[in-house]
């Protein structure tokens, strides 16, 4: 279920890997691994984004559960400016991006090498994904 709508979420397969998304409120839950999946198959080590979630530290306490183990997640940062919030399972299941987060991850992370990433994502922004 939709950790912000409640609403069901739908498995999207985008080259290969699996991601849940909410048709209500286009929001994306990307379990543990799968963008470090997409960006192996883009032929990047998963490097930057490891370290912009390393860097983003514990965050705050947030109000929402994770989808998978039902914890409350923690609010975390990324980026530069603006910075992106982003909601992460405590217990490591993953990230879930609200509608507009992963379009601004798209655009955090387009810059050299990571293009193929953003080029990635951003299929799923093209395909009606997210808003």
């Amino acid at each position: 279920m939709c950790p912000k709508c409640r609403e069901p979420l739908i498995v999207v397969e985008l080259e290969g890997v699996e991601v849940d998304h909410c048709l209500t409120c286009h929001g994306t839950w990307l379990d543990a691994g799968e963008l470090e999946l997409l960006m192996e198959r883009a032929g990047l080590r998963p490097r930057p984004w490891t370290e912009a979630t390393t860097a983003a530290g514990a965050g705050k306490s947030g109000a929402r559960r994770c989808p998978r183990c039902r914890r409350k997640m923690h609010v975390v940062s990324i980026g530069v400016q603006p910075l992106v919030p982003l909601d992460r399972c405590r217990a490591g299941c993953g990230f879930w991006l609200d509608a507009g987060e992963l379009r601004a991850i798209v655009k955090e992370f387009a810059a050299g090498e990571n293009g193929a990433v953003a080029s990635f994502l951003g299929d799923m922004l093209r395909h009606g994904l997210t808003e």
